[in-house]
């Protein structure tokens, strides 16, 4: 069994209380961090573990904490990212269920960092019920004396909020998010001036996911450089897989950064492998926003070499022949599964949730959502397969957020990797509007 840090007490009954999670060695971080460290030296601790933001980005989490600006007499705060939006990742959503107390004692320990009195945690606003869970949470925190006015003695404050979300995928973009919790539309701003120089209400301010904030309490208990040591390189620490798909074991894991991406699939302790009687086909590795690998590809870099759970090894190729760790929603594909459907439902979910601030994804998903739809439906020419990569390159970088890259790179790399797909649903739409039916030409299964 690998390295558990956010999930060793996931399974322990009433862990959701306070009572329980104190008894398992909750909130003693908040302690050794208030009484015996200063901001500087957690936040030193925080850059020497090398965890690096898990919400997608992977930007080093203890360098955007360093980046915040510290003018006299502003306010900072500290705001956590809990909205969650991506297709196919739902671990924040388990850690915030399961255990709210790992995440408000990292909330705590974060914002003595920053040197923020108010912070937030932002949620999706479908999650009601997890509001409720933090919101008891962060009370009973508050009656032990960890939430509120002088936290154990040290005349530190701290005031915890959670926020309700409007729904919205837009949202989980830093700077929408701030918009949004300001009481505006959420949409994203331009960019500089950042968030750690003019943030919430024009104050400094850092965003982090929650899988990034509930992993301070075991690296202040156990130190930077106990975390540095688990993983491979750059690429330190554990991190919790969404995985979903046509696999035996769905659910939320927590891996140490490094297994082989065939071992996550195969192994009992994970995935279980592929449903019986059908084989690997394609994976999308970190969410539907990141490019769609074949069985092949996946499993294996371009030299030959295992390819391996972290940003490095999922990268290597760049986009030819790799993909992106991202938010780490690992979506598995067999052979049933029709690569155009999938990619037209991906464009239709991008289409839906862009704000239209600009102008290629505002009309660019648009496009690419019905030039997909005219493939998968049997009224496709072979002149749009073409269509489809060119407007992915006019959306692409020209963007005020990432949205467009988002919507661009799974139609991008779903006709790079399977264009023969495409071309048999343009060619076959007799065949290829049949309810069930699957393109069996050549692929590479594993």
């Amino acid at each position: 069994m690998g390295k558990k840090i956010l999930l060793e007490h996931i399974n322990v009954p009433g862990i959701e209380t306070y009572d329980v999670y104190r008894k398992q060695g909750g909130y003693t971080a908040v302690e050794k961090a208030i009484k015996t460290m200063t901001p500087e030296s957690v936040v030193e601790e925080v850059k020497k573990s090398g965890v690096r933001g898990r919400g997608g980005a992977g930007f080093p989490m203890g360098m955007k904490w360093s980046f915040l600006a510290k003018p006299e007499g502003v306010p900072r705060y500290l705001v956590c990212n809990a909205d969650e939006s991506e297709p196919g990742t739902f671990k924040d959503h388990y850690l915030m269920k399961h255990i709210p107390h790992l995440l408000v004692e990292g909330m705590i320990i974060s914002s003595y960092a920053l040197g923020a009195n108010k912070s937030f945690i932002y949620v999706r606003g479908e999650l009601m019920y997890v509001i409720h869970i933090l919101e008891k949470a962060i009370a009973e925190a508050k009656a032990a004396g960890f939430l509120g006015k002088n936290i154990l003695g040290s005349g530190y404050d701290l005031e915890l909020v959670v926020q309700p979300g409007g729904g919205a995928y837009i949202c989980g973009e830093e700077t929408a998010l701030l918009e949004s919790l300001e009481g505006k539309r959420g949409n994203p701003r331009n960019k500089p001036p950042f968030p750690a120089v003019k943030g919430l209400y024009q104050c400094p301010t850092v965003v982090n996911n929650v899988e990034s904030i509930a992993t301070t309490s075991w690296i202040i208990n156990n130190g930077g450089d106990a975390y540095a040591a688990i993983g491979v390189g750059r690429s330190a620490g554990t991190k919790l897989i969404s995985a979903s798909g046509h696999i035996k074991k769905p659910g939320v894991y927590e891996i140490e950064l490094g297994v082989p991406v065939e071992e996550f699939i195969y192994s009992d302790e994970w995935c279980g492998g592929i449903r019986d009687g059908h084989h690997l086909k394609a994976v999308v590795a970190g969410g539907s926003s990141v490019p769609i690998l074949p069985a092949n590809l996946i499993l294996k870099l371009a030299n030959g070499d295992p390819r391996l759970m972290t940003y490095e090894s999922l990268s290597d190729g760049g986009f030819q022949t790799g993909t992106m760790l991202g938010s780490g929603g690992f979506i598995v594909f067999d052979e049933t599964a029709c690569i155009v459907r999938n990619t037209w439902n991906f464009a239709r979910f991008y289409h839906h949730e862009s704000c239209g601030q600009c102008s290629p994804c505002r009309e660019g998903t648009g496009w690419m959502e019905r030039v997909l739809h005219r493939i998968e439906y049997g009224h496709g020419n072979q002149r749009d397969i073409d269509l489809l990569v060119d407007v992915a390159k006019k959306i692409e970088g020209n963007t005020i957020c990432p949205l467009g890259d988002a919507a661009a790179w799974p139609v991008a790399s779903a006709i790079r990797h399977f264009r023969d797909e495409f071309e048999w649903h343009i060619t076959n739409p007799s065949e290829a509007t049949k309810p069930g039916a699957v393109f069996k030409g050549e692929m590479a299964l594993v």
